[in-house]
Parts: C-alpha cells; sequence; structure tokens
C-alpha cells in the first residue's frame, strides 16, 4: 500500500508540473486572483508583513504579469499601507518556493500540494471506507492527473491546499481511535481552513460538527475542542478586524468601497436563479466538470448507490462535506463562470467524490474500464490545452473551450451552455438531468439487488483489517 501511496502522489505530482509554464492569459502567466497570492509572498519573504504598496509601485509582478495588475485594494491609512483582499495562508505556504525559485517554485509547490492530496485521498479510502487498494489506486491516480484536480496543481488558488487540508481533517476525525493526537490534529487541520479563505468556513463546520458527534458522550474531550473553536474564531475576527479593518479580508477589497465587505456573495442574490448551478457545476459546456473529465458524469449513479447501503460514519459525514461544498457553489458563490479554470469552488470537495466513485466502482472490472478510460480522456484533453497554452496557441481562462481535443469537442456539443441559457439550452438541461437521474435509478436499483444476494455493504471488518495493516 505504501508503494501505491507514493506512485499516486509521484505521478499526481508529475503531470501537474507539466503545465507549470501554461499562461493564463495571453498578457499575463497568471491572472485574476493569481498575482495577488504571489505578490504577498514576495512581501512575507522580503518584509515580513502584509503590504504589498511597495510590490505594486515597484512593479515586482512584471516577471509573472507583463501588463499592470489590477490591485485589487485600498490604502488602509494615511501611509499608504495596501493589502490584498485574500486570506494569507495561501502565500504563507508559498512564501519559501517563491523566495527560492520565484512564480516557478510557487506553481511547484501547489503541485506537491496535489501529489500529497492524492496520496491521502488513497489512503482515506482504503484505511476509512474499505476500498479495494487495486482498484481505488487506478481511479484515484486517474482522477488527480485530470482536471480540475491537476488543473489546481499549478492554477494559484486556495483550492488545491484547502482539498488537501480537508481531507486530512476528514482522515483524523474519522479515525476509529480516540487518541488525542487525531483530535489534535483534526482542531488544527479544521483552525486552518478559515484561513486559506473565509468561504471555506462552512466545510470546516462540517467537519467540526463530525468531530463534537464522534465524541458526543465524552464532555471530558468536548469541553477542551469546544473552546479551541471559540479561541480559534474569536482570534480569526479579531485578528481580521485589527489588520484588515473588517471581519473578513474583503474590507480591503476596492470592489466593496460604496458597498460592504459581504457584498463578496453579491448585493441582491438571486437564489433560485442560481439553482441551476446545481447541475451545471457538472454538465455545463464550459465550466461543468463533466465536460473536462466525462467521467464525473458518474457521480449522480456513486453517491446514488452508496446513499443506498452505506451507513457508517465517515460515509455520513463525507456526504455532508460534498454536499457542504455544492451549497457554497451554488447559492453563495457570486458565480461559477469566471476569471479561473473550471471548478474551482467545488475542487476541495471533489477527492471526497473521487472516494465515492471509486467505492461504486469496487471490484467490478467492466465497471472499472468505463471509469479510468472516460477519466484518462480527461487527462489527455488537459495535457493538449497544457501544451497548447504553454505555446501560446491557447490561454487557460480565456479561450480555453477551443483546446484541440476531439473529446471534448464531441461531449462539449451535447452539454448546455449556461451563461446563455436560451430554450435550447434549457432543454438540452433537463435532457441530461433525465439521463443522470436514470443512471442514478438504475444505481439505486443495484445497490439493492447486492444487498439482497447478501453481498458485503458495511465495511467494518476490512475497515479495521486495513487500519490495522
Amino acid at each position: 500500500m505504501r508503494l501505491r501511496l507514493l506512485l499516486v502522489g509521484l505521478v499526481t505530482f508529475g503531470v501537474s508540473l507539466l503545465a507549470i509554464d501554461a499562461r493564463s492569459t495571453y498578457g499575463a502567466r497568471v491572472s485574476s486572483d493569481e498575482p495577488q497570492y504571489l505578490i504577498t509572498a514576495l512581501s512575507l519573504w522580503e518584509d515580513f508583513d502584509l503590504d504589498v504598496s511597495d510590490e505594486i509601485g515597484e512593479r515586482r509582478y512584471e516577471p509573472f504579469h507583463e501588463v499592470t495588475i489590477n490591485q485589487q485594494t485600498i490604502a488602509l491609512n494615511d501611509s499608504g499601507q495596501e493589502l490584498s483582499p485574500h486570506d494569507p495562508l495561501l502565500p504563507l505556504i508559498l512564501m519559501v518556493p517563491y523566495g527560492i525559485a520565484g512564480w516557478v517554485g510557487a506553481k511547484a509547490m501547489l503541485s506537491f500540494v496535489m501529489g500529497l492530496c492524492a496520496s491521502l485521498t488513497l489512503h482515506v479510502a482504503g484505511s476509512r471506507f474499505g476500498a479495494s487498494p487495486g482498484p481505488a489506486t487506478w481511479v484515484i491516480g486517474a482522477f488527480f492527473t485530470s482536471a480540475p484536480l491537476t488543473s489546481y496543481g499549478t492554477h494559484i488558488f486556495p483550492a488545491g491546499p484547502a482539498a488537501l487540508i480537508l481531507m486530512a481533517a476528514f482522515w483524523a476525525v474519522a479515525h476509529p481511535s480516540w487518541a488525542k493526537r487525531w483530535d489534535v490534529l483534526a482542531v488544527v487541520a479544521i483552525v486552518a481552513l478559515p484561513w486559506l479563505s473565509v468561504k471555506y468556513v462552512p466545510h470546516a463546520t462540517v467537519i467540526a460538527l463530525g468531530l463534537v458527534w464522534k465524541h458526543r458522550s465524552a464532555s471530558k474531550r468536548l469541553i477542551p475542542i469546544g473552546a479551541a473553536f471559540v479561541v480559534a474564531g474569536m482570534t480569526y475576527l479579531l485578528l481580521h478586524r485589527g489588520i484588515y479593518g473588517g471581519w473578513t479580508v474583503y474590507s480591503t477589497g476596492d470592489h466593496f468601497v460604496d458597498g460592504s465587505e459581504f457584498d463578496v456573495v453579491g448585493r441582491r442574490p438571486r437564489l433560485l436563479q442560481r439553482s441551476r448551478r446545481l447541475i451545471g457545476l457538472i454538465i455545463d459546456t464550459q465550466f461543468g466538470i463533466g465536460a473536462w473529465t466525462p467521467s464525473f458524469l458518474a457521480m449522480p449513479a456513486a453517491l446514488t448507490a452508496l446513499g443506498r447501503v452505506r451507513r457508517d460514519f465517515p460515509s455520513v459525514l463525507a456526504a455532508g462535506v460534498i454536499l457542504m461544498g455544492w451549497i457554497v457553489a451554488t447559492w453563495v458563490a457570486l458565480t461559477m463562470h469566471g476569471w479561473w479554470w473550471p471548478g474551482r469552488q467545488i475542487t476541495p470537495v471533489l477527492p471526497f467524490v473521487v472516494i465515492a466513485i471509486a467505492l461504486w466502482v469496487g471490484d467490478r472490472s467492466r465497471h472499472l474500464v468505463g471509469v479510468v478510460t472516460a477519466t484518462l480522456l480527461g487527462t489527455a484533453t488537459w495535457l493538449i490545452l497544457a501544451w497548447e497554452a504553454s505555446t501560446g496557441r491557447r490561454a487557460l481562462i480565456v479561450d480555453f473551450y477551443d483546446v484541440e481535443s476531439p473529446w471534448y469537442q464531441v461531449l462539449a456539443s451535447t452539454l448546455p451552455d449556461h451563461q446563455r441559457l436560451n430554450d435550447w439550452d434549457s432543454v438540452v438541461t433537463f435532457l441530461w438531468m433525465a439521463v443522470l437521474g436514470a443512471t442514478a435509478v438504475l444505481a439505486w436499483r443495484g445497490a439493492g439487488r447486492s444487498r439482497e444476494r447478501g453481498e458485503p455493504t458495511d465495511p467494518e471488518g476490512q475497515l479495521r483489517s486495513t487500519t490495522a495493516s
């Protein structure tokens, strides 16, 4: 198993590195929020502070952003101090790699983080869910070399580190042992998530509730855990108030000068209209993850089948994490169509989706071949795009949908465009909902027949043996 973990991690790291020279836009190597994280990392490395006014004034961003950047921030005081409106944990993670090797080092660090996440995801699949090692290795390894998981191995956003920290927190909370070290690891990981971005507070809350539920009958454990969360929450709010001048980092953003920092979710969010993201996050022709990695279309079937046969604590907790990730991406995020690579909002919870698909595949060879083949088509599409974006023929967040991948172009032509969403797109959306709904019904019935035949659905015995080994 150790060899499998090492192999999956190294392959993920290597494939992610292949996109290290891919450009985000034609006028900049990185764009959107990416340069903000890099100049903050530079400020931490050289000045040991978060003030980026001198880096912006001296155009220290030119090695990775040739044109003038959108500085996104405002002067906080008379001295002209400017703080990027992004939480500081990602710049802290990138500080040393950036200081040593510039933007290349920062991207390599994110690739390393994603490699660690792939290995940990495989370990969690086996030790917490009793997944078959062979099929799980193939499924998880393939998914982590395809978009969007490999995309955020070089795309400079907190999504990749958030996926790793969220999985680490889950690993600790779902550990069958009640040893204090697992509680400490869980609390540290949960507390770290909001420092990557305040939008990960709901994700952290789900894991925290899981930890509380695990120790619901042990008050001696719950008191220090609860105290740690209260202290961490107060510290987060007070430090943000003192450093950024508001309850969140968005208070320093120039977009919110005429309003409130909470306008980041929209001044008048139309929740009913946003509801179409529930399915659009999978099937949108440009920003749906199923368009880029077709095997993600198996997600409804996999989750339905597992919901039929599994009621153990790790499965319920993982389902809660996935659900919360989808809720935030659907109704809280300002948009799913943004100046970034598709899948940004849901990438932190996708490793749990991948585990669900691996468990659904199980030891069934036909399912395994189909899922891995569809996933590797996504890998091929990403590698084609990475090569095009590295040679000036394409840009990752401009015209990525024109990638010369026959598999993507064929599948995308059958999917709805939710940015346009005319009558035809609405019809296509309902057709795809019917198709995915049918797969979910078939998966539900198939899982029921498996239970009637007496096939094992409770992994506790295998979980204990795997953990012991």
